[in-house]
């Protein structure tokens, strides 16, 4: 089902590579440790529904929807006959493997859109930097996510009750601007942090931190309101000005904001997938 609609031709052998990258950087997300609220392999943070394992089982499962989208992608196929049924047939495998739990439907929307613009932009043999896929994503699909933007959402989403209570737009009006949170935010605050000589996972949790100040995460809007929001981005603000991850002792303080983050049972999921986007563009692109 999921080649036939993706594309005329057979998913390719780079289609499942750069599918793989994506899988690869889901897992190196998950692998993060502390992210305030959030599964790592140490504890489940905020989700009670949730462990490290089943969380590696969902994006596992992501490997041949994410190629099917890279195929599609490849083509400039369109966005709501060819992307969107994609991602919702994606979101099937990704249910079918976690007994029923939503684990990684805002990554598949994201994630999924990166892959489709750098598989687009490596066959149409263009230098593969972040500010190509950005831009190639606009090109392609712009159009088609100001409309999806704007367009109606199950009423009982997240997003929607978010929405219609905050007025934020979540992960759909990111995807209208062309991601400006992962190309804005995230690429070069990892960039600039792997360029420090920091580690790999210290490059990850201040990337994390970049983007939990920057976004207004529908996860945590969701799960505590405005007050909720104002005070993840505020707590993220205070980590970075005090010297984030660049400063010794780190790791004790983003662990006692994990701890915070669980008694107030937050987390920012929003956050996590777009980190994990983040990780594919600097994983995949040039320069």
């Amino acid at each position: 089902m999921i080649s036939a609609m993706a594309t005329d031709d057979a998913v390719s052998a780079d289609d499942l590579a750069l599918a793989g990258a994506a899988v690869a950087s889901m897992h190196d997300e998950l692998k993060v440790y502390p992210k305030p609220g959030l599964v790592s392999p140490v504890d489940s943070g905020a989700h009670a529904d949730m462990d490290f394992d089943l969380m590696c089982r969902s994006a596992d499962s992501l490997l041949q929807p994410f190629a099917a989208l890279a195929a599609a992608g490849r083509q400039a196929l369109s966005f709501d006959g060819s992307l969107a049924p994609l991602g919702v047939e994606a979101e099937r495998q990704m249910l079918r493997a976690t007994g029923g739990v939503n684990t990684h439907r805002g990554a598949i929307f994201s994630i999924g859109l990166v892959v489709a613009a750098i598989a687009r932009a490596r066959h149409a043999a263009m230098p593969v930097s972040a500010e190509v896929i950005q831009t190639v994503l606009r090109r392609e699909w712009g159009s088609a996510l100001e409309a999806h933007a704007l367009g109606g959402e199950v009423a009982s989403s997240h997003g929607a009750l978010v929405r219609r209570k905050t007025g934020a737009g979540g992960a759909r009006d990111e995807a209208a601007r062309g991601f400006p949170s992962i190309f804005e935010v995230g690429v070069p605050a990892c960039r600039q942090a792997m360029a420090s000589g920091l580690e790999a996972n210290a490059v990850n949790v201040h990337t994390l931190f970049a983007l939990m100040e920057a976004v207004d995460d529908t996860t945590v809007l969701y799960r505590g309101g405005a007050d909720a929001g104002s005070f993840v981005r505020g707590a993220a603000a205070e980590f970075l000005a005090a010297g984030g991850c660049y400063r010794e002792g780190w790791f004790d303080r983003a662990e006692q904001l994990h701890r915070t983050f669980i008694a107030r049972n937050l987390s920012p999921g929003g956050c996590a997938d777009l980190l994990a986007a983040t990780l594919l563009v600097v994983r995949c692109s040039d320069r």
